[in-house]
């Protein structure tokens, strides 16, 4: 049997539990750079063991905290709501249920500044460890242990050609890449995890293909 040393001694935190609170932050700040624009409310549905103890182990403010960009061994975690306040950022938390879904899971819709809204689904599965669940809709499974790119594209064919072609020439390897779409021939999400850092360089240069409607890199 195998087992993690974030098993064993856990991540660098601030809080009491390091699926309801570490967990929590870091879900919170990726989250926030998949969205990748600027919000100015957020809606947190909370699952299972997260809606029945979020106060008590401060699962509320790791949330708030980790959209606020801030991770979960900031000194500054505890004063997220009132960051918040003074950013104009309202949050809202409710009880909800997640089919299938791991007991420290939660939805978090993002209301952007251009009247659009984001949607990601993510699980804290303990050690401080996460995945992400769902992008808006398209089902997903990433555990955001590498640097990864998310982009969401027109599904036409030799899409994933000229994405892995720039990442190719720019010395990138890839370890896995994921793919799913709405319907044929409509929207799909391509979730590409690396070896390496991903610049803004990068980035930039997959936002001039025409055919791909956002890019995000997260780097943790």
């Amino acid at each position: 049997m195998e087992i993690s040393i974030f098993d064993a001694v856990g991540p660098i935190m601030i809080g009491p539990s390091s699926s309801h609170t570490a967990g929590a932050a870091k879900l919170g700040r990726v989250a926030a750079l998949i969205v990748g624009k600027p919000f100015k409310k957020v809606e947190f549905g909370l699952h299972g063991s997260f809606a029945k103890t979020y106060k008590g182990h401060g699962t509320d403010i790791a949330l708030a905290a980790g959209v606020l960009g801030l991770n979960e061994a900031d000194e500054r975690l505890k004063e997220a709501f009132a960051i918040a306040k003074q950013q104009g950022i309202e949050l809202r938390f409710y009880e909800t249920e997640l089919d299938g879904m791991h007991e420290n899971s939660v939805r978090m819709t993002f209301y952007l500044d251009d009247k659009r809204t984001r949607e990601i689904i993510g699980s804290s599965i303990g050690g401080g460890q996460i995945v992400i669940r769902s992008i808006d809709g398209f089902r997903a499974k990433i555990p955001l242990n590498t640097s990864t790119l998310v982009i969401t594209h027109e599904d036409k064919h030799g899409v994933l050609f000229h994405v892995t072609k720039i990442l190719a020439e720019a010395g990138i390897n890839i370890a896995t890449v994921t793919l799913t779409r709405q319907n044929r021939g409509a929207l799909a999400c391509a979730v590409i995890e690396t070896d390496s850092f991903i610049s803004d360089s990068i980035v930039k240069q997959l936002e001039e293909e025409a055919f791909l409607l956002s890019v995000q890199a997260i780097n943790i």
